[in-house]
């Protein structure tokens, strides 16, 4: 009986192929594996904030992939403020927070890069946790994102959340660590 190659192993012996690629991602093929990835490596900077009122901020934006609106942490692309490559990931953290939401931080702590779907998209993105929030501007994202900025009392977000989903909304899989007992302890 034959031994079954291991994933690593198929790994290594079958090329990376680009099948198409558009402006933001790629879709590619591994032999028998097919994936998606962010176009030129681009990651992703993903913010956790919670107010002094202990306020959880999060956006709403319709999501064309869902086709319908998602709740979500505040987020963006690594390097893609004009073409900005070699970005910093906290850099882009903090521009995006502001850009999305109106908060401007003071500090953020990076709490490690995580993968959300890796059996089928290779994008990786950084979690920050934003201290010493200053309200600066209204939020709502860039021209034609449509994002809506809510405030959510942490101590409500498990009902909060529930009622969104029954209203028919996706909820972003990243909601799921504030939903743990480690970010409740007072």
């Amino acid at each position: 009986m034959e031994t079954p190659v291991s994933l690593e192993d198929e790994y290594r012996a079958d090329p990376e192929v680009t099948q198409w690629q558009g402006r933001f991602i790629a879709a590619k093929t591994r032999g028998r594996w097919e994936y998606v990835s962010r176009a030129r490596g681009i990651k992703a900077a993903v913010i956790l904030a919670i107010t002094p009122e202990d306020e959880v901020v999060l956006v709403e934006q319709f999501r064309i992939p869902l086709g319908k609106p998602c709740v979500e942490l505040p987020a963006g692309l690594i390097g893609d403020d004009d073409g900005g490559e070699g970005e910093l990931a906290a850099t882009a953290a903090i521009r995006e927070l502001e850009e999305e939401t109106g908060y401007r931080a003071g500090r953020m702590e990076d709490l490690g890069e995580y993968y959300s779907s890796p059996g089928m998209v290779s994008e990786s993105f950084t979690l920050f946790r934003a201290y010493d929030l200053e309200r600066v501007g209204a939020g709502g994202g860039v021209e034609g994102e449509g994002i809506t900025v809510l405030h959510v009392p942490r101590a409500e977000l498990p009902q909060f959340l529930d009622a969104k989903r029954e209203a028919g909304y996706g909820i972003d899989v990243r909601l799921l660590l504030l939903l743990s007992p480690f970010w409740f302890k007072e």
